[in-house]
């Protein structure tokens, strides 16, 4: 696998790159978990408050082992009501939005290379120019739709 085409990010706790087998890409946000952990040991000093907090992780935890499905999404959330976690957001800025964009620009571009909606008439090599110039000149019938 080529190397990385995105350039490193000025700022990699706030950032975009391709995934190494260049398929998705990843969004970084480290302020993310930096304000759950935050949230999540906010209330940690009242005893009942963190008694009932470390008791929805003990059932979290226990749901991991053979998780049902929708099972999680529930647990997760009663994690949340009992820590009193706001919404995973953060502010971005001008600046670093304009470096997200050029650092998603690259990123689209790789994931694209493939992208079955530009299609094969964007197959633009040489031996193909006089297919081209005839189905230019002389269109394929259109086809109706045939009922059994």
């Amino acid at each position: 696998m080529p190397a990385d085409p995105t350039p490193q990010s000025s700022r990699p706790p706030l950032s975009v790159r391709l995934r190494s087998d260049w398929l998705a890409a990843l969004l970084r946000v480290d302020l993310i978990r930096h304000h759950t952990l935050i949230s999540l040991v906010a209330h940690w000093g009242e005893d009942e408050a963190r008694e009932d907090t470390i008791a929805k992780l003990d059932t979290l935890a226990e749901a991991l082992q053979k998780p049902r499905e929708g099972e999680l999404d529930a647990l997760v959330e009663a994690v949340e009501d009992a820590a009193a976690m706001d919404t995973a957001e953060v502010e971005v800025r001008l600046a670093d939005a304009l470096r997200l964009r050029t650092e998603l620009d690259g990123v689209i571009e790789q994931l694209s290379r493939f992208n079955p909606a530009r299609g094969a008439s964007e197959i633009k090599h040489p031996s193909f120019a006089r297919t081209r110039r005839y189905l230019k000149a002389n269109p394929l019938p259109t086809q109706d739709r045939r009922t059994a």
